[in-house]
């Protein structure tokens, strides 16, 4: 498991330095939804190691299916040996140096394995499967975020502009008082108040463009890019959304139990774990090997005698014959003594070795049963984890749910009130430009219908985002 993370580890850190020069842009003219989407998934660092993970899943999954494969070894050693030591042409005893090389080739081939390497090909395709799930989370909870991030831009945008259609509309006012007032009109304190008024609604501006650009740095920060103050948004109408949701809160959560990426990755990572009990039980079996090899040595000493013919030759020994004596004649074989060629001593040498193995465990000082008891734990934690994110999930669905349908009744109502003190207010208006209505009635008219249109905005993208969100938990994010 270290090892693993360590891969995982290296591989993330390589990723993100080749990706530092790669980094997606904003493109210029105005961004959409669909573009901050794809550029915060490029860029996001949470969805890089998602990918990064995916691949180590998918290499120890390839791995696994390569286990049952036979093996092929070969080794090649060259050495010089001093002293006494055995002719590996010969395999007598020499005393000298001598040049040795030795070349093998083998190979092992898997035939039973108690099930373990099939069992470990399924766990390890399920931890694949799982992998593609949480990348597919990653992906997902970066949109939901950009999605957000952006409606806040655009909602924190038209409140900016209620704001400078309300300071127009006060400074008209203010304008017209000014005449009133060098006339002789009205009341000083009338146009006061009105300039008052005027001011709040320029610091109204000033709060809102900082606002907007607070909204913008944290959508630059979701898509990893540099903020930038140049950069737009392309408009939508919220209202467009504004059609009731068609979906209850019973239905969303049985979708999101098909769809939603969490849920399929803890489901297939119990099933990995079941598989991963399996292949530990498997170990606790024997394990049939069949085994082949060939081996050759060169030896720098070897020779080779070649038969030349036999001679007859007078030796030093003789016998007695009449009392005379008589030499003896010996035959002898002669022999033409050559070094024998590198090809030809690594043909003569050869030899070969066929084996079937089979290692029964026994006693492994308790490391098999440990081994199958972890797995098991391991499995009920993940069926846990399952558990656990069901219930959470049918909880936040559930709280999603109610946020949604409350936002749609508070926008029902707020579109009621606007309608209402927008009635009011140019009621008020005509009064008090008719010199009717004092400056403080007027202006009371005019910050309730000034609050219900930053409250209506407020609650149309409101509803819009608890949208979003029912929508993420069925797996649709765009």
């Amino acid at each position: 498991m270290c090892k693993r993370h360590f891969i995982v580890a290296a591989l993330l850190l390589c990723g993100y330095y080749s990706k530092l020069s790669a980094q997606v842009t904003i493109p210029a003219g105005e961004l959409t939804l669909e573009q901050a989407i794809e550029i915060g998934i490029k860029n996001n660092f949470d969805v890089q190691q998602s990918q990064q993970t995916l691949k180590v899943s998918e290499v120890a999954w390839r791995q696994a299916q390569l286990n049952r494969l036979p093996d092929l070894n070969a080794y090649i050693g060259h050495g010089i040996n001093n002293g006494r030591s055995i002719d590996p042409f010969t395999n007598s005893y020499i005393n000298q140096t001598v040049k040795v090389a030795n070349y093998n080739i083998s190979s092992n081939t898997p035939i039973f394995a108690g099930l373990s390497l099939h069992n470990a090909v399924k766990q390890n395709e399920l931890a694949y499967e799982a992998s593609k799930m949480d990348l597919q989370q990653a992906k997902d909870n970066l949109t939901l975020g950009v999605i957000l991030a952006y409606l806040q831009v655009l909602s924190n945008e038209d409140q900016l502009q209620t704001s400078i259609n309300q300071f127009e509309v006060s400074k008209k006012q203010v304008e017209r008082l000014e005449v009133l007032n060098e006339n002789g009109s009205i009341a000083p304190y009338t146009l006061s108040d009105l300039k008052g008024q005027m001011a709040n609604d320029e610091l109204a501006i000033i709060n809102g463009r900082n606002s907007v650009e607070s909204a913008k740095i944290t959508l630059c920060q979701l898509l990893n890019v540099p903020y930038s103050k140049n950069f737009t948004l392309q408009k939508f109408n919220p209202v467009d959304f504004l059609a009731g949701y068609g979906e209850t809160s019973e239905s969303v959560y049985s979708t999101a139990l098909e769809r939603f990426a969490a849920i399929r990755s803890v489901y297939l990572k119990k099933m990995s774990a079941e598989k991963q009990v399996k292949w530990a039980k498997g170990l606790q079996y024997p394990y049939l090997t069949f085994s082949a090899g060939g081996t050759s040595n060169i030896s720098s000493v070897a020779f080779l005698d070649t038969y030349v013919n036999t001679t007859e030759s007078v030796s030093s020994d003789y016998v007695l014959v009449n009392g005379s004596q008589s030499p003896v004649i010996k035959q002898q074989d002669n022999f033409n003594t050559t070094k024998p060629g590198y090809g030809y001593q690594l043909k003569n040498n050869i030899y070969s070795s066929f084996t079937l193995n089979l290692n029964i465990p026994i006693f492994n000082a308790g490391r098999s049963y440990n081994r199958v008891k972890l797995a098991k734990i391991n499995l009920e934690t993940t069926k846990l984890t399952e558990t656990n994110t069901r219930t959470r999930l049918q909880q936040n669905i559930e709280q999603a749910y109610l946020n949604m349908t409350t936002a749609a009744e508070r926008h029902k109502i707020l579109i009621k009130q606007l309608d209402a003190f927008e009635a009011s207010f140019r009621a008020a208006e005509i009064r008090f430009n008719e010199g009717v209505l004092n400056s403080v009635d007027y202006l009371i008219a005019r910050t309730n219908r000034d609050r219900s249109q930053i409250n209506l905005i407020v609650a149309r993208y409101d509803y819009v985002l608890r949208t979003k969100i029912l929508d993420y938990y069925q797996g649709k994010t765009r």
